[in-house]
Formats: C-alpha cells, structure tokens, sequence
C-alpha cells in the first residue's frame, strides 16, 4: 500500500495545506535553515487589494535552524495582526466561526516560531478536517544535503512516495529518489477559485485564512476536490 509523505517548513498558505492533504505523514522540518519571508509572513486581503502579516524576528537570528529562533516580541506584531486580520475578513460570511480563536492566538505569549506555526497548522488542520499524521523532523535525526536528507527520512517512515512542490524541480536530485525506490511526485496545483467576500477580482495564493473566512467549514471539501 502507497505511503506518500510530504516534508516542508511550515507554511499558512492555501497551496501548503493543499500538499499536506495528499500525504499520508506530514514531516515539518525544524531543523533547517531559517528562511527570512517563507515561515514568518502570509499574505491576507485587505481594502487596498492584499497585505501582508508579519512575525518579526529577532537580530542575529536568520542563520539558525527554524528550532531555534526566537520572535522579536520588542515589536507589537500581535496587536498589528489581528488588526489587519479583522480589517481584512470582519465583513467575510464566516471569519466570525474563527475570529475568538485567532483573538487568542495573538492574546498568548509567544517566543518561538516554530511553536507559533506548530499551533497555527494543527488547528487548520483539524478544521478542514485533514487526517494526517505529523512527525517533527528533527527527531528522527537526519542529515546530508537536501535530497539525501529527503529521502533519508522517506526511508526511516517507510514511505515509497514523496510529494514535493512543483519547485522541487529546480533541485531535487530525481536519480537520487529512482535509486532508492521512492517514487518522487510533483504537486499539481491550480489556485482554487471561491466568492471572496470583496468585489474585487479574485486574488488567489492567499493565506489559509482567507479560504476560511469565505467558506467557512466546506473549505476542507473544497481543498480535497482539487486534488
């Protein structure tokens, strides 16, 4: 029986969760290099087309493993957020299903990013109902460059399938996959189209958050019907 995984840092966005729902076992990597911009911001509507809603990090701290950076609390980010959030989706059909719980998210304290994103991509999880299981990357203690370290993790979960985005294809070392009797899939992704709740054209390559609001509990059914 097919075993298929996905491996990725964590993400908010619509196309993240969209990988995730292909995969038998979600791997969230940990353990790599920060990326500034990747795991630390989301684009989100607002009265000027889109914005974007940032986690500021600390100086010095943009060379560590995503483990262990730490959040520039020194910044009001948390109260700048969640105003762009109910600026942005206030008058969407459903943010108010999910409005108390991202006032609360941004009410605690939090010193991590990774714990933040941990949070944040388990509660979407089960809101669009994906049944996944999820393995921290660092733990099963791998290393090497980014294809052998891959597919050294496929191994140690015994997954013959690793679905990666469709950038994978600019550096993934595909023989490396075929040698070892993983076989490599490319996401195959076309921006899902909803009624957004402005009556502007529709802007896709949103945050997770936008399909929420503007779906509400069919977002699941609508994520899984574009596999």
């Amino acid at each position: 029986m097919e075993k298929r995984c996905v491996i990725s840092v964590c993400k908010i966005q619509i196309i993240f969760f969209h990988k995730i729902n292909q995969a038998d076992v979600f791997v969230i990597q940990d353990d790599v290099k920060f990326v500034n911009r990747i795991t630390n911001r989301n684009k989100i509507i607002s009265s000027s087309e889109y914005t974007w809603i940032n986690v500021p990090i600390k100086k010095g701290h943009q060379s560590l493993p995503i483990m262990d950076v730490k959040i520039n609390n020194e910044i009001p980010w948390k109260k700048i957020n969640f105003k762009k959030v109910c600026a942005g989706y206030n008058k969407a059909k459903f943010f108010h299903l999910y409005k108390d719980y991202f006032e609360n998210l941004y009410t605690k304290e939090w010193n991590s990013i990774f714990d933040l994103n941990f949070e944040t991509i388990k509660q979407v999880l089960s809101w669009l109902d994906i049944k996944v299981e999820i393995v921290i990357e660092s733990e099963l203690r791998v290393s090497g460059q980014p294809t052998e370290r891959l597919v050294k993790v496929c191994k140690k979960l015994g997954a013959d399938t690793y679905i990666s985005g469709i950038g994978g294809k600019r550096y993934l070392d595909e023989k490396l996959f075929e040698k070892n009797k993983i076989i490599l899939k490319y996401q195959n992704y076309n921006p899902i189209r909803y009624l957004q709740h402005t009556s502007k054209s529709f802007i896709p390559n949103l945050s997770i958050i936008d399909l929420l609001a503007n779906v509400g509990s069919e977002s699941g059914k609508l994520l899984k019907e574009n596999n």
